[in-house]
């Protein structure tokens, strides 16, 4: 195993892509000032075909395997997540352990080579640990995997020297590329009696901290040379008395190393035998004529179970099923000298039971006698991985459902074989589970998820089924001719089932579930028709407010269809230029003037006229829009307010996106500066929203804005569920009374008991109070006695053009010189 830094012998240019790709994308993840990027960041997202690649790797102490792409399960021959790393196979586990500790040491991703033995065949990997670290505190390493390329065939080296001591060595190169050590990754029998070293303790040995004659500064020396040559190297050195030749020859960064002792032709037998013997691998061989069997290993008689003496009294024929005999003799028909197996070969054990095999031979003199040395790999297991990989390929990784392409196959199959009888199509969507994920981690998630699809499992059965399509959606097919009354019980019945209390590493946790249902032919007869339609009436159940299950509707596909108009729409009117400000006067209750003004988006659309905001806002949110639109509002608001007296300020309200973009701060001083419009003169007005998720970065961004000396205003408050405990959060310059409350506020005495309360609040803490939607006089009487200092309605104006602007603030004026 090596764990170098480099690719050594390949220029930097044909390295393969992803590496640069991946270490590319951490260091954009890298904050200043952080000394890792965040796990989130660095490995969700858009890594497509690369997630097959990825093991995330946790460090609590003792490094552990937390998930892994199927890629990788191969490459470890393990799909079990959640276990130690040193539970591994040596080989993987060398390469991860070291690639993870150099790049947690030194805070930067390390690049490592793997050279791992997976049948018959030495295969070099390149490893790429990128350190990341996580919101809950853990330390996370992803570990990407691939092939290289560079491989040799083993079994090839071993035969070419049956009478030798064959070692094959991995090379060991320092941050500059140059190699400084071997390593010991494959040895035969001969190997170990040479060095006088035990198999156990060779393998994995590196030559230069042992004590064997190949740790001698000559050899050292010579095996370097060899692998910097990239050639062929022989060197002949005496030992004990006996004379002995090393040749060497470099596979890439793998070198095969072979000791000859050239004392006496004797030996040469006696290395056969030894390795022959005592080769972990089955091994034997068999008579070139009567394909009678000459000799077999101690392996092939363990592996297959017949005696020695049973063995040697058999043809090979009788070990190969009947129903391959013909194929089997005419590959024989067609070997040479050396053959290795063109297809999988099924063999039989003393027990009858079968095993898959790949054999590898080249002819040999055996006691006189004409015959082939063969080599058998048991490719048993991997064939049964391979179908546990097919297996994964129509399921789900983490719940072990059907993912979405199989449960689309079984849809075309339930639809072929319905003969015009109804298959429905359950749409399913987690409520609050993005609750779940932010408060408790994604692990907790997880788990989460996979109590979810028991419970489905055991819900659905028979010739239905049960699917996850991703995140926290599944699906199910209904496909025994289910009515309509039988598909709403079912989603009724999923629903009570899902919202049941969870308990997940001791907390309970509460979850909701939200359905949307299409049955055909009715609402399609193809699953693509189903599968949209029911994904539309899951949309109509969420925005019902969830916990609720719809039938899809024709009317559905035309909202869809208006929707998705809309969002072609959007994308063009920001091109365009379509988007425009009104500013609705902020006036002072003291003064009875205006004192700022707030800024509100408004969209004349060429045909459609105007368009409510609370039409495209949302859209514009869901599209990911809302982020360009709100950096322009704020960039055109601030360039039209610096046009106003000094004393008059400008409201921008700010979406819950604009603070997951994280450069809000940056944005807001760009803005200023761009304008010349002093901080002061700024109000950003948010929603309790932004506090709903990643509040400790939320509160951390209004923390720096404030610093700017922009003000900071809670819009619509008393409305949502904590605004008394934001306040004690941060010190917010203005509240802004919610419309609801004012409007009532001479009919309903707990309106005014509210208005009251949250003025008194503003008193004592010195925050400013403004009234939304004030349109009578009597409302503002209301508001001027309870001691709100501002008010913002239709009482004193509607949103107007920035053309009007100077117009409002005579009126404002003269009016206010009327009153004095």
């Amino acid at each position: 195993m090596s764990a170098a830094k480099k690719m050594p012998g390949k220029p930097a240019a044909e390295m393969f892509d992803d590496i640069p790709v991946l270490q590319r994308k951490w260091r954009a993840a890298l904050k200043p000032g952080e000394r890792l990027p965040r796990y989130e960041d660095v490995m969700l997202g858009s890594l497509g075909r690369l997630a097959d690649h990825i093991a995330l790797l946790k460090n609590d102490g003792a490094l552990e395997l937390s998930r892994s792409g199927r890629y990788v399960q191969k490459w470890l021959g393990e799909e079990r997540w959640d276990i130690p790393v040193a539970e591994l196979s040596p080989d993987c586990a060398t390469a991860l352990s070291e690639a993870a500790a150099s790049a947690l040491a030194n805070g930067r991703p390390h690049q490592a080579s793997a050279h791992c033995v997976r049948d018959g065949m030495v295969r070099t990997y390149d490893v790429l640990a990128l350190p990341t670290a996580s919101r809950w505190g853990a330390t996370l390493v992803g570990a990407y995997v691939n092939e290289r390329g560079a491989q040799y065939n083993l079994l090839d080296a071993i035969f070419a020297s049956t009478d030798d001591a064959v070692i094959s060595l991995a090379t060991l190169r320092d941050a500059g590329g140059k190699p400084f050590d071997l390593q010991i990754v494959h040895h035969n029998q001969s190997a170990a009696t040479l060095l006088k070293v035990a198999s156990a303790g060779l393998l994995w040995r590196r030559i230069g901290e042992g004590s064997t004659l190949l740790a001698a500064p000559d050899i050292m020396e010579f095996l370097l040379k060899a692998v910097c040559g990239g050639r062929g190297e022989q060197l002949e050195i005496e030992h004990d008395g006996r004379h002995l030749r090393l040749s060497a020859t470099a596979f890439a960064d793998v070198l095969s190393l072979t000791i000859s002792d050239v004392t006496a032709l004797k030996r040469r037998d006696a290395s056969f035998r030894l390795l022959f013997d005592n080769n972990p691998m089955p091994m034997w061989v068999f008579d070139a004529e009567t394909k009678q069997f000459l000799g077999v290993n101690d392996a092939a008689v363990q592996h297959y179970g017949y005696s020695r003496a049973v063995f040697l009294r058999m043809k090979l024929h009788e070990i190969w099923p009947e129903d391959e005999w013909d194929s089997h003799a005419e590959a024989l028909d067609r070997v040479g000298d050396t053959y290795h197996s063109s297809r999988n070969w099924r063999h039989l054990r003393a027990d009858g039971s079968e095993i898959e095999v790949l054999t590898f031979g080249r002819r040999v003199a055996f006691d006189d006698r004409d015959g082939y040395l063969v080599a058998v790999v048991d490719i048993t297991e991997r064939r049964k991985a391979e179908a546990r990989i097919a297996h994964m390929a129509h399921h789900d990784g983490l719940t072990d459902l059907p993912n979405r392409e199989y449960f689309q196959e079984r849809l075309r199959q339930a639809l072929d074989q319905a003969g015009g009888k109804r298959v429905g199509v359950l749409y399913i969507d987690l409520d609050l589970f993005k609750n779940i994920n932010d408060s408790f981690g994604h692990p907790a998630g997880d788990r989460l998820l996979k109590e979810v699809a028991e419970r489905l499992t055991t819900a659905v059965r028979g010739a239905n089924l049960a699917a996850r399509l991703g995140g926290d959606e599944f699906a199910v097919i209904l496909a025994a001719d289910v009515s309509p009354n039988e598909a709403s019980a079912c989603a009724t019945l999923l629903i009570d089932m899902l919202k049941s209390p969870y308990e997940i590493d001791g907390q309970e946790m509460v979850i909701g579930a939200s359905i949307g249902i299409a049955l055909s032919p009715g609402d399609g007869v193809t699953s693509e028709e189903l599968m949209r339609n029911a994904d539309m009436a899951l949309y109509r159940a969420k925005s019902d407010g969830g916990g609720v299950h719809h039938f899809f509707e024709r009317e559905m596909d035309l909202q869809a269809q208006k929707r998705r108009d809309m969002e072609l729409d959007l994308r063009r009117a920001f091109a365009n230029g379509e988007f425009e400000l009104h500013y609705q006067p902020l006036v002072s209750i003291a003064s009875d003037r205006i004192s700022g003004f707030e800024s509100l988006l408004r969209w004349r659309h060429p045909d459609k006229g105007m368009i409510s905001p609370a039409e495209f806002i949302p859209v514009a949110e869901d599209i990911g829009l809302i982020t360009q639109l709100g950096e322009w509002v704020l960039r055109e608001a601030c360039a039209e307010a610096v046009k106003w007296p000094v004393d008059v300020k400008v409201a921008v309200n700010l979406s819950p996106a604009q603070f997951r973009s994280r450069n809000l701060v940056q944005v807001v001083i760009s803005a200023l500066a761009q304008s010349g419009l002093s901080p002061k003169r700024l109000e950003l007005e948010i929603t309790e929203s932004i506090f709903l998720a990643e509040t400790d970065a939320n509160l951390a961004i209004l923390h720096q804005l404030r610093e700017l000396g922009v003000g900071i205003s809670m819009d619509d408050f008393g409305t949502g569920y904590s605004s008394l405990s934001y306040l004690r959060s941060f010190p917010f310059d203005k509240i802004k009374i919610d419309r609801s409350f004012v409007k009532d506020l001479a009919q309903r005495p707990d309106c005014v008991a509210i208005v009251r309360a949250i003025s008194g609040l503003g008193r004592s803490l010195n925050i400013t109070t403004t009234a939304e939607g004030v349109e009578t006089e009597d409302q503002l009487d209301w508001l001027r006695a309870e001691g709100c200092n501002e008010v913002q309605g239709f009482l004193f104006s509607a949103a107007r053009p920035a053309a009007e602007i100077a117009k409002l603030l005579a009126d404002f004026g003269q009016r206010a010189s009327r009153a004095a």
